[in-house]
């Protein structure tokens, strides 16, 4: 079974042609700038066909260490 839908992957294609002409921006509504990292360009690409209801696998959050405490 897919992992993603071919309208998800078709949307990461999307954002990396945005990327390669210099018109993909990063953060809120692109106030943060140009994207340089092709690894950033494919995360908007997913996270935008998260936002569009297509079949993406759920967003990877960073583990929490069990915090020790002192005694």
């Amino acid at each position: 079974m897919a992992k993603y839908s071919e309208s998800a992957s078709k949307d990461v294609e999307r954002a990396l042609k945005r990327r390669k002409s210099g018109k993909l921006k990063s953060g809120k509504d692109g106030k943060g700038g140009t994207v340089k990292s092709r690894k950033q360009a494919i995360a908007i690409g997913l996270s935008e066909a998260r936002a569009k209801g297509k079949k993406v696998p759920q967003r990877k959050t960073a583990k929490r260490k069990t915090a020790k405490r002192k005694r």
